[in-house]
């Protein structure tokens, strides 16, 4: 600034003297704001409405020129990474809830005195929980990476809690099952000793497998609430429900292929609750969750959910209806262990749908912040309808 200049203050202070002394229209013509040039309309015009303007309730605030954007994706990328597991982990949620329903039927047998339904859920459990550790493995890449997990015991970790858990089931079906082989073991000898010694042993294991069978049937289903995917985490009360109620199902079913139908009474009852549990939590995560239930109701998922309901209401009444047919009971048996395999994949399949597509991550996060700010959900927002694809 030149020292032979006045200050801005004093300058402005001069300029507002002459306007007041000399009229606004000396700088900006008749009907026109001072300095601005912009005319002033006469009185008997009715003034214009002019565009709302978004932000104070007055009238001020920015003014919307283009329509609010609507959310597609970030240069058509998914919001979250859709889980890289395989059909070895779907499988996995099949073998592992199998292996808790048959000990559990396996120990009905035991304690009610039947030994064919004692045999089938204790030979099953081993068969099912030994399949399960191959998937989980062939999932991990290498045996040693189980061996790693059991280095460290994590009460808030699902997946930490789930090995510690199939670490103690494994071996004690395994011995349950292994001692239904003592009637054929030679009565003298160290295999005598043996043939005396297991079934008390088997016994015991086997109540002790029964014992860990829930915490088994259940944790898969923490587990996968326990993470990101949207149809997942939303579901968390009903995943567990419904895992148990798809193991108890899948143990009767069991039963009822492998046991006379004098013996099979435990595992009809088992089939009505299992199934009435699955049911119930089936129902829910399809109509409780918004549009986060769409993912269980439409595709590859929908279509295994609900096979999976018919094949369980077909084998549960195939089984009340025939208590005295040996192979209307079998065929019940294999609707409910089919109805199991369906109602897993569809669950697996469901969850990783809802991570594929950004509307069920963006969508509901945009509800929960109306409602924090109190406003009414507006279901009729762009990416709120049905999926296009």
């Amino acid at each position: 600034m030149s020292p032979d200049r006045a200050p801005v203050g004093a300058r402005f202070r001069r300029f507002r003297e002459r306007l007041t002394a000399e009229g606004p229209e000396r700088f900006g013509g008749p009907g026109q704001r001072a300095g601005y040039g912009a005319p002033h309309p006469p009185g008997d015009v009715e003034p214009v409405d002019r565009p709302r303007r978004r932000g104070r309730k007055d009238g001020g605030g920015e003014q919307l020129n283009v329509p609010p954007a609507e959310f597609t994706s970030y240069y058509g990328r998914p919001i979250l990474k859709a889980p890289v597991w395989k059909w070895d982990i779907a499988a996995y949620l099949f073998t592992g809830g199998l292996a808790a329903g048959s000990s559990m039927l396996a120990a009905g047998g035991q304690l009610t005195g039947r030994p064919a339904l004692r045999r089938a859920g204790r030979v099953a459990a081993l068969a099912a929980v030994s399949a399960s550790a191959y998937f989980l493995v062939n999932d991990l890449g290498k045996p040693s990476r189980f061996h790693h997990m059991l280095r460290v015991a994590k009460l808030t970790s699902p997946m930490s809690v789930g090995t510690w858990i199939l670490t103690a089931f494994g071996p004690a079906a395994g011995l349950a099952a292994v001692a239904e082989a003592a009637p054929w073991l030679p009565e003298r000898g160290v295999l005598g000793l043996a043939r005396r010694l297991l079934p008390p042993v088997g016994q015991t294991a086997g109540l002790l497998a029964a014992t860990t069978a829930p915490a088994l049937a259940t944790y898969t289903g923490v587990l996968l609430a326990d993470t990101a995917v949207p149809s997942w985490h939303e579901a968390y009360p009903e995943l567990p429900t419904i895992f148990a109620g798809s193991a108890l199902a899948s143990g009767a079913g069991v039963g009822l292929i492998a046991a006379p139908p004098a013996q099979a009474g435990p595992a009809r009852r088992l089939a009505v609750a299992g199934a009435a549990l699955e049911l119930w939590g089936s129902h829910r995560v399809e109509n409780r969750l918004g549009l986060l239930s769409e993912p269980y109701t439409v595709g590859t998922a929908g279509r295994l959910l609900r096979a999976g309901r018919a094949l369980t209401a077909a084998g549960v009444a195939g089984a009340l209806v025939g208590r005295r047919s040996r192979a209307l009971s079998a065929l019940s048996g294999g609707a409910l262990l089919a109805a199991a395999v369906c109602t897993r994949f569809g669950i697996f399949h469901g969850g990783v749908a809802s991570a594929k597509d950004p509307k069920y991550t963006v969508v509901p996060q945009r509800e929960r912040a109306r409602q924090r700010d109190g406003q009414t959900p507006d279901d009729s927002g762009p990416g709120a309808g049905p999926n296009p694809g």
